[in-house]
């Protein structure tokens, strides 16, 4: 049903009053708030009325507003010294107001506006009980670099070669930032309840090589949990094979795509193993990943970018003066430290106007290969002879499967 304009502008008005007004009253005793169901309804209408009139008296309605806000702030200070109640107020008057120009928005954003003064008691909680300190401090750094510094670099290449675009190699950090954090918060907030495999797969996106460590240091204190090891270290090398995925796409979403069912049949082995491995062996209540307080090292991503930058500089002076086999080259090289650096070198081989070469395919292989000869020693060295021998085999069974996926697609 089409109703007219000024009419939808009204009960957009009307709703948002009385949305924002009910979630007010609910959330508070009788008597105990300045504004509830009805000031806030007659409000709205109030600020759609008076912005229908002209902006002059839009005006004067707001300021009336503010002067009868201010008057009831005063009177309660002293028994209630938040100003939620007050600001909700004085939003709902402009909401209704926007509701004349823009209903659609002036809705969303009063179901918004309702939503988080619902979630007052779980906001509150999550701020002062559960986010620490150290992990609001890696929330700042993350927001700081993706709405703050990501908007302000070049999205051309700044070098006479073309390689270095800042734009693209700080979303690829601020990817794996992400990650991190979403990770760390996920094991934080649900890692105990979600046991071992859970807390596993979460901890790859943070690094997996730190969880192949920690865990064979354990084994060697234990090696009757060598099996329960070697399925949780498979799981973390399944995020960091979605995770390196991402930064793949982030650099060349054609060659991530013509790499895609590889990948996943890469990730389904190690999937598969980990389960097995699961299986076979029991899953004691006192083995579990040592925690980090922090989602992500600021030194660690600022590696990143630096290694990022530089590999994909090197990389392309090495194609340019031995070709594609020479960023091929370096691209592997890379792959034994740091795979989504890597993957980022690996990307330059690809034009998105040309098919995908088979040169780039199968350096994406050579990257995973590199990984894992990496982790491959890092078991052993950590964990011992069993340890690393069951991660070797597993690890090549993924490396194989993948081949096969790349060899016959």
């Amino acid at each position: 049903m089409n109703l007219p304009s000024d009419l939808l502008s009204f009960l957009t008005a009307l709703g948002v009053g009385f949305l924002i007004g009910i979630v007010r009253e609910r959330l508070h005793q009788p008597g105990a708030m300045m504004a509830g169901v009805r000031t806030h309804t007659v409000a709205a209408l109030m600020g759609a009325v008076a912005f229908s009139l002209g902006m002059p008296v839009f005006v004067a309605a707001l300021s009336i507003t503010g002067l009868l806000i201010g008057v009831g702030y005063y009177r309660s200070f002293a028994t209630d010294p938040g100003m939620t109640g007050e600001v909700s107020l004085a939003m709902t008057v402009l909401l209704g107001g926007l509701a004349v120009p823009s209903s659609s928005l002036a809705a969303a954003l009063g179901v918004v506006i309702a939503v988080l003064l619902f979630l007052k008691k779980p906001l509150r909680k999550f701020s002062q009980e559960l986010l620490t300190e150290y992990e609001l401090e890696d929330a700042l750094i993350l927001f700081a670099a993706a709405i703050i510094v990501l908007p302000l670099l070049p999205q051309t290449a700044i070098d006479p070669w073309g390689a270095l675009k800042p734009f693209a190699i700080w979303k690829v950090v601020v990817i794996i930032m992400c990650t991190g954090m979403l990770g760390h918060l996920a094991i934080r907030l649900k890692g105990v309840q979600w046991g071992l495999p859970i807390a596993s797969l979460l901890s790859g996106l943070i690094s997996s090589t730190a969880v192949i460590i920690d865990l064979g240091r354990k084994v060697k204190q234990d090696s009757t949990m060598t099996g329960i090891a070697c399925a949780s270290a498979l799981l973390s090398t399944l995020a960091s094979l979605i995770l390196f995925a991402l930064v793949l796409g982030a650099s060349s979403m054609h060659l991530l795509q013509s790499v895609v069912v590889p990948l996943l049949l890469g990730g389904l082995s190690l999937l598969l193993t980990a389960v097995a491995l699961f299986k076979r062996h029991q899953l004691p209540l006192n083995f579990a990943l040592t925690s980090s307080q922090r989602a992500f090292q600021l030194q660690h991503v600022l590696m990143i970018a630096f290694s990022i930058s530089s590999i994909s500089l090197v990389a392309t002076w090495i194609g340019a003066v031995y070709g594609q086999p020479g960023t091929f080259i370096s691209a592997v090289v890379v792959g034994f430290a740091e795979i989504h650096a890597a993957a980022v070198s690996i990307s330059q081989l690809v034009n998105p106007q040309d098919p995908v070469s088979p040169l780039a395919r199968w350096g994406v292989l050579a990257i995973l290969m590199a990984s894992v000869v990496s982790k491959s020693a890092l078991s052993f060295i950590s964990g011992g002879q069993s340890y690393g021998l069951k991660m070797t085999a597993a690890l090549t069974l993924f490396v194989l499967t993948a081949g096969i996926g790349i060899a016959f697609t």
